[in-house]
Formats: C-alpha cells, structure tokens, sequence
C-alpha cells in the first residue's frame, strides 16, 4: 500500500499538469465580459476582469474595455490562458502605471492577445534628474503565442521585455531610448512603428533600439523586423541594437531607416571578441539611415531563401496556432 501510494500522487500531478497544458489550445466561440471606468459594465477594473478568469481557463475570453486611462498594473497568470483584451483603440484605451521593480503589463499565460490599447509606464516620463533614467517596463512577456495588433508601448529604458516565447507585433507603435525592445523572445514585428525617444524633457543623449539574450546557436528566439519604420526624436542618435548574449540575433528586412541610426548601426555590447556568433542583419531598408558603408564589419548579410526564412510566419508559427485565433483579431 505504501508503495503505491506515491505513484498514485505522482499520476494525480501528471494529470493535472497535462489539464493545464491542454487548456493552451484554446477554444470557441468567445465568451465576452466588459470593462468600464463608469461602472456600467461588467467591471470597473481591467484586474478585476482578468480575475474573474476561472483557473486552468480553455475558452477564449474576450475582455472588451471602453475608453479611459486605466491606472492600474495588470498580471495574468499562468494558469488563465486564452484572455483576449480589445480596447477602442490605441489613442483612447491606455493602461498605465509607474514602477522600477515589475511591469504595468504582465502576462505568464500562453494564448494572450491584445489590440486597440497602449501599454505605459510612466516611471521616466518626464525625467525629474539629470541622469535619472532607470528600467521602467511597460510589458513583459513571459508566454507562448502570444500577438499584439494596432496596440502601443511607451517608455524610456526597457518599454517592451520580450521575454520567452513566440510573440506577434503587428502594426504597433513602440517607443522608448535604452534597450527599449530587449529579451530573449521569438518575435515578429509588422508593419509597426518604433520610434526611439528618452521622454518628456528628456536628454538629448544616445540610446539603442533592441538588447536580444540569445545564448546558443540551437536557441531559436530572435527578434525580426519586417515593414517597420524606425525613426525618433531630433537629438541624440541611436544604434538599431546591442547583443546581451553571444548569439543575440535581430532581422530588420524591408523598413524604412531614419537618419537617427548611428553609422556603425550595432554594438557587441558583453560580447566583444565573440561577433562572429552574432546575427544583426539589414536588408532591403530604405531611409538616411539605411547606408551600410559604415556599419560594423561582422554585420551578417542573408540570401534571399535565408531572409524569407525569418519573414515568413513560419518561424513563430510551426503548427498554425495564428490561425486558430479569434477571427476578429485583424480587422
């Protein structure tokens, strides 16, 4: 009896584990619940919403949030998947929050999506102290399949943490002046603008697009850029991005390159001595910016089959699951 009984307990995890993972495959038709500052809705508080989500969720969820400026922090939970936040749109639906240690947005559950809301956080914006800038994250991403369409993320140091996971960015605005899209995610940004900014009254000084922490050449997270436009503010320079791992890898095909990009265009940064493992690479990028003849020597260039490789879906979506999403998501 007593043998047994650990297996049994053992079984029981397993079960429950594989329950949790299957609830990732998300099912239809949606079930809606809103959210209003006024109170005539369902809530009154985007949190709120997300935490009436039972655990172990296997439904789309699609949370529809009115206008206003939402002040509040938002974390989703591994265990409440499939949560499909639309607001009216990027002008007029916001949440924001001002914070060093964590996020305004975070999301660990897999199958998150969000369009038609900006993301801020306000910790630099606008900066009190001369050299006062420290991390103030807008978003994390911590989860699989997750997409965001026609949304915004504002900061200054460190807006959008790509994390873990394979991530869509379609037609979204994103700002910030310091590593400002950085981690070790597997992301597609489309059609998206960036836009490279150190805030309200703040320095005119250099900065840098992306930081990646890819750390194996069997790693196959990366950070692709295809159709953006790339520009900033007028004063300080920016470089398109910095490696935090010996393998970081960053694809910019078909965007428009503003005269803000520094010539040398990227940096080693922790990984000096090691740029042969690295995988920055341009193609096809029109704007002041986008002259190569300056731009460091170990700068990677792709045949045609090699760059369609990256730019297709296909390399965020193996298996399909971008088609199996709400089908109002892109219109």
């Amino acid at each position: 009896m007593h043998f047994f009984q650990p297996i049994a307990l053992i079984l029981i995890f397993v079960i429950l584990f594989f329950d949790i993972c299957e609830s990732d495959d998300c099912s239809n038709p949606l079930k809606t619940i809103t959210v209003s500052q006024s109170g005539k809705e369902n809530f009154k508080t985007i949190q709120s919403a997300i935490d009436s989500v039972p655990a172990g969720n296997s439904q789309w969820i699609h949370i529809q949030i009115s206008s206003g400026v939402y002040k509040e922090q938002i974390y989703i939970p591994e265990n409440k998947p499939c949560i499909y936040l639309e607001g009216v749109s990027r002008q007029t639906t916001s949440i924001e929050w001002s914070i060093h240690e964590n996020a305004t947005f975070d999301t660990r559950a897999n199958n998150t999506v969000l369009k038609g809301i900006t993301i801020a956080n306000t910790l630099n914006n606008p900066v009190v102290e001369a050299n006062g800038i420290t991390q103030g994250v807008a978003a994390r991403i911590h989860a699989d399949k997750c997409v965001f369409y026609s949304c915004g993320f504002l900061g200054v140091q460190d807006t959008l943490f790509s994390d873990i996971g394979r991530h869509y960015f379609k037609q979204c605005f994103i700002q910030g002046g310091v590593d400002f899209i950085y981690g070790n995610g597997q992301s597609i940004f489309e059609d998206s603008n960036i836009y490279f900014s150190m805030g309200k009254n703040g320095p005119k000084s250099e900065g840098v697009i992306t930081a990646h922490y890819r750390n194996s050449s069997n790693d196959p997270s990366g950070f692709v850029f295809n159709r953006c436009k790339i520009s900033g503010s007028s004063g300080g320079k920016f470089q398109l991005g910095r490696s935090m791992k010996p393998y970081a890898r960053v694809i910019i095909a078909n965007s428009f390159l503003s005269d803000g990009v520094k010539p040398e265009g990227w940096s080693p940064r922790l990984c000096v001595g090691q740029e042969a493992k690295i995988t920055f690479v341009e193609e096809k990028c029109s704007g002041d910016g986008s002259n190569k003849s300056q731009r460091v020597k170990w700068m990677k260039s792709l045949s045609e089959a090699e760059l369609n490789k990256f730019l297709s879906p296909s390399f965020i979506d193996q298996e399909g699951w971008i088609s199996k999403l709400p089908t109002n998501i892109f219109n």
